[in-house]
């Protein structure tokens, strides 16, 4: 996605040059846009960049071109708030499935929204505030952040538990464990009147509850937290029985955007696996670390593990590995910026993935990407293939991740108010990383 977006940046269009375009496209002179207080010599002034329009000239020229004030002045439809919302939306997007954040744009965007009172976007960027500084250790900022946008009455353990569970973590980590305890109990007694049946997210307060216990010295607090919440748990220790414990916990870090966590299991899988001849398995680890990998951003670590998966597999692979090892082949070339050989390998992984439909969507959207990086006008087709596929087959970071790459396309293409429908919708898509599987993840 790095080269698509540095193919599609464009320099922006000034007032000045907007309002010629627009002159220009309705056949309309200076003179038929002048008025009282709005001169053709003011207005060609404007057009060469020497002055920026007022107000009042802003309304009259933009009835007179029948376009809005906002977008003669930004070029965009949107308005401030709508506007400020496609930014968040595509930040949030970015700290869920990658754990990145631009921090100079959101306390931009946090002063924006303070200035109009937009309380919505106060907390959501305090809240992206929070849990950028949280994943990047300084715990001191997340604090701060995280307690002000638990503040606001709509931020609570069953909407938002990612907050309250970054912010105990967080205190724990500032060496303030007992604050940790104590907020976490409240949010299980809230969690116990407000959604009793979310077992996922009780499970998930219990579990930290149950370090910060720990921290504190209180191990029969925290034992009998964990007994609560994870009776049926058992610890086996046979190699087979590891693999699949630490497979498992792969996939559940990599849904839930813990890609250097998912990428851990992995590698344990297949130290383990590198013990015994199953070769597949071990083809098939690797391919897991690809695309972990490639999750973080290391593209250059993915290359070494899909040659090693290659090599295993050779005649044993399945046509399933074979999809799936083409279509992470197809997306490591897009990024690394070869398009052509993105667009083969992805075509090639279609011929495999006829009866896989989730992995024939990530096939779609790896082609996707590669002709978006091209300039090719196929690019949104095959995005819209893709989101088909990964709706009504593939998980939900898949989705999520597929709105995503398809929002940005479009916010390249200049197609501002579609993109931020898609953003939107991923926003939805995205809120169910961290809670119970929807049904494209059963």
């Amino acid at each position: 996605m790095v080269a698509f977006e540095q193919h599609s940046r464009r320099q922006p269009e000034t007032v000045g040059e907007r309002l010629r375009r627009l002159q220009q496209e309705r056949g309309l002179s200076q003179r038929d846009l002048s008025a009282p207080g709005v001169s053709y010599a003011y207005i060609s002034r404007i057009e060469a960049g020497a002055r920026r329009p007022s107000v009042k000239a802003l309304r009259l020229l933009a009835r007179k071109l029948g376009v809005t004030p906002e977008y003669l002045e930004t070029g965009s439809e949107l308005s401030g708030a709508e506007a400020r919302e496609l930014r968040l939306a595509e930040i949030e997007l970015g700290l869920r499935l990658d754990g990145l954040a631009p921090l100079d744009e959101l306390e931009e965007l946090l002063a924006e929204a303070s200035e109009d009172a937009d309380e919505a976007a106060v907390a959501r960027a305090h809240i992206a505030l929070g849990m950028a500084a949280d994943a990047g250790g300084s715990h001191g900022k997340a604090i701060d952040h995280l307690e002000r946008a638990i503040a606001f009455s709509f931020v609570t353990p069953s909407t938002r538990p990612d907050v309250y569970v970054a912010l105990a973590r967080s205190y724990a980590a500032a060496g303030a464990p007992s604050r940790a305890v104590a907020l976490l109990e409240r949010c299980l007694a809230d969690l116990a009147t407000s959604a009793p049946e979310d077992v996922a997210t009780r499970i998930r307060f219990s579990t930290h509850l149950s370090y910060a216990l720990t921290d504190l010295g209180e191990l029969t607090r925290a034992r009998a937290v964990v007994s609560e919440a994870l009776f049926d748990t058992n610890e086996n220790t046979d190699p087979y029985t590891r693999v699949r414990l630490y497979w498992s916990l792969g996939r559940i870090a990599g849904e839930q955007a813990d890609a250097r966590g998912a990428l851990e299991s992995f590698r344990r899988a297949v130290a383990l696996l590198e013990a015994t001849d199953d070769t597949l398995h071990l083809a098939r680890a690797h391919m897991a670390c690809a695309e972990m990998s490639m999750t973080l951003g290391e593209a250059g670590l993915a290359g070494p593990h899909l040659a090693s998966a290659e090599r295993l597999l050779g005649a044993c692979g399945t046509t399933d590995d074979l999809a799936m090892l083409r279509r992470l082949q197809a997306t490591a070339a897009a990024r690394d910026g070869d398009f052509a050989l993105a667009e083969d390998l992805g075509q090639r992984a279609l011929e495999f993935a006829v009866e896989l439909p989730n992995e024939a969507g990530l096939a779609w959207l790896a082609i996707a990407e590669a002709r978006a990086g091209a300039g090719d006008p196929g690019a949104d087709s095959s995005f819209r293939a893709a989101l088909d596929l990964l709706h009504a087959n593939g998980t939900v970071r898949d989705y999520a991740a597929a709105l995503r790459a398809y929002g940005r396309y479009l916010r390249g293409a200049g197609r501002e108010r579609e993109a931020l429908d898609v953003f939107e919708q991923a926003a939805n898509v995205a809120s169910n990383l961290q809670g119970e599987p929807t049904a494209a993840e059963r």
